[in-house]
C-alpha cells in the first residue's frame, strides 16, 4: 500500500464551523496539502505542543504520552488509512519490545499525539487522491471533517454561538510585556484558546 509522509503545515480558524479549525498536513513529496476540520481543543493540543508552550497541568494527550513512556510504549507512526464520507480514519502504530499493535483513532488525536512522540504521520494514496489539494489549486482548499459535518466535534450549541461571538478581545491596545504578563496567566488558568491568540499577537508584533 502506497503511502506519503506528511507534515504538519498550519492551523487556523475554520470560518464554516463555530469551535472548530482547520489542520493542513503537507506532503514532503509532492507537496499535497490535505485539510481536515478538527475540534477546537485538539486544534490547541496540536498548536501548545508545537509552540513548545507548557500548560499547569497535563492535557489528555500529554498523560496518553506518559503513561505509555512509563511503560515502554512507542508510539512508531500514524497512518490515516480511509476517508468514507467525508470522514477520515487514522491508526496509531505502536509498539514495546517485540510486539506491534495498530489502533484505531481520530485523525486529530493521532496528530495531537504526534507531537509528542515525533513520530511519522503518513497517509495513502487514495485518501490523498479523493481529498488532496495540489499546490496550484490552494485557493480551491474545502476542508473535510473528521464527524458529522453538520456538527464534527458536538460543539454547535446555540447557547454557546452568542458569547463566543461576544467574547473577541482586542491586544493592539495592549504593550508587549502586558501581552507576555496576560499569555503567562491564560497558560496557568488552562485558557489555551485565549494563549493562542496571544501568542500570535506577540509574534506578528516580534516579525515588525
Amino acid at each position: 500500500m502506497k503511502k506519503s509522509l506528511l507534515v504538519i503545515f498550519d492551523i487556523r480558524p475554520s470560518g464554516a464551523t463555530t469551535g472548530a479549525y482547520n489542520l493542513v498536513l503537507e506532503e514532503v513529496e509532492g507537496k499535497r496539502k490535505l485539510p481536515i476540520v478538527i475540534g477546537m481543543y485538539e486544534a490547541q493540543s496540536i498548536a501548545i505542543k508545537m509552540e513548545k508552550m507548557t500548560p499547569s497541568r497535563p492535557l489528555t494527550h500529554d498523560l496518553f504520552s506518559s503513561l505509555c513512556q512509563s511503560f515502554d510504549i512507542e508510539l512508531k507512526e500514524v497512518v490515516i488509512y480511509d476517508l468514507v464520507e467525508g470522514i477520515f480514519f487514522a491508526r496509531l502504530v505502536c509498539g514495546g519490545g517485540e510486539i506491534e499493535e495498530t489502533i484505531d483513532a481520530r485523525t486529530s488525536d493521532a496528530v495531537a499525539l504526534s507531537v509528542r512522540f515525533g513520530c511519522p504521520i503518513y497517509c495513502v494514496e487514495k485518501v490523498l487522491k479523493i481529498a488532496g489539494i495540489p499546490p496550484e489549486g490552494e485557493e480551491q482548499v474545502k476542508p473535510m471533517p473528521e464527524e458529522n459535518p453538520e456538527d464534527p466535534f458536538g460543539l454547535d450549541d446555540p447557547a454557546d454561538t452568542g458569547a463566543a461571538a461576544g467574547s473577541k478581545e482586542n491586544f493592539s491596545t495592549l504593550k508587549m510585556t502586558e501581552l507576555k504578563e496576560e499569555l503567562d496567566r491564560a497558560i496557568q488558568e488552562e485558557d489555551y484558546e485565549r494563549a493562542g491568540k496571544l501568542r500570535d499577537e506577540i509574534d506578528s508584533r516580534s516579525n515588525k
